[in-house]
């Protein structure tokens, strides 16, 4: 049974979808909730590294454009300290069951997950 980790907030729908995928397959997996605790660095850069920052913010939801950073230039560690204290900035949800990584909804991620 793989290993599932999923980085999310409780108030997206987006992350209660893969909460729904892997329940409904009755995978166990282990949720991290990005308002109550935020990313270890180290899991940000796996994310970072693998998709690029760029792919990890969400420029179409309301917190990216709260945040100003629609018209704002700022750097790679100003934004990965942004994140680490506002996860709406994030495409959710983060999921990771090993080396295989998933940002937002993608169910066909989810589901090669479950193939090993």
């Amino acid at each position: 049974m793989p290993n599932i980790q999923i980085f999310g907030v409780r108030n997206s729908q987006e992350t209660r979808a893969a909460e729904r995928f892997f329940k409904e397959r009755g995978v166990k997996f282990h949720f991290v909730d990005l308002k109550v605790r935020p990313m270890a660095p180290g899991e940000i850069h796996r994310f970072t590294e693998y998709f690029g920052l760029d792919s990890l913010l969400d420029k179409e939801s309301a917190g990216y454009a709260d945040a100003g950073l629609k018209y704002l230039k700022t750097n790679e560690s100003e934004l990965l300290a942004r994140i680490e204290r506002q996860p709406k900035l994030l495409k959710l949800p983060l999921i990771r069951s090993g080396n295989k990584l998933s940002i937002g909804r993608n169910e066909e991620a989810w589901k090669q997950m479950l193939e090993d």
